[in-house]
């Protein structure tokens, strides 16, 4: 398991998935702001592509976030898109209602920074997100990332258009304690 300040980041337990469906991924908004794609239910049993994991797949490397104190689950994290070659990566969270605003996103972060900088030597990460996703906005930055830019109207999102704000952090602009 990867040990960040609150959170410890490890592999997808079997008994998470129904968690994670339904205090995350059956929630019509939540579903539609965190996948680029559009939300439909999955029935009960069968297998979420949202959650399972495949192991031959190393572009994508998903993570449960728990927190350390009592090891409850707390919600997904995840590098993904991994470029061997630029080694670069994007990263990605989605945290239960209830856990969100007390400082986990911005240790799930920094975790996940650790984990491309440090564990795969990876040179960039970038993040995309919703302009409106302050929570988002404020743990990134927190983290050292930069704005890099504005994809304008580039997100459909429960009938009508976001922006959606890029993201990037290099390995040498990284420093490990500013989670400020």
């Amino acid at each position: 398991m990867l040990i960040g300040g609150k959170v410890g980041l490890r592999a997808r337990h079997e008994e998470d998935a129904p968690i994670l469906r339904a205090e995350l991924y059956n929630d019509v908004v939540n579903g539609s702001r965190a996948d680029g794609r559009p939300w439909r239910p999955i029935a009960p049993g069968s297998k979420d592509p949202r959650l399972v994991v495949d192991e031959t797949e190393h572009g994508n490397v998903p993570f449960s976030v728990v927190e350390l104190e009592g090891g409850t689950l707390v919600g997904v994290a995840n590098l993904w898109g991994i470029d061997t070659h630029n080694r670069s990566a994007h990263v990605g969270l989605g945290l239960l209602p209830s856990w969100r605003g007390k400082g986990y996103g911005t240790d799930v972060v920094a975790t996940l920074c650790h984990y491309g900088f440090v564990v795969r030597g990876l040179h960039r990460l970038q993040i995309e997100t919703l302009s409106d996703n302050t929570a988002m906005l404020r743990s990134a930055e927190r983290n050292g990332f930069v704005r890099e830019g504005v994809l304008r109207s580039s997100a459909w999102v429960l009938g009508g258009f976001l922006d959606e704000v890029l993201l990037g952090l290099l390995a040498e602009e990284w420093e490990p304690d500013a989670k400020g």
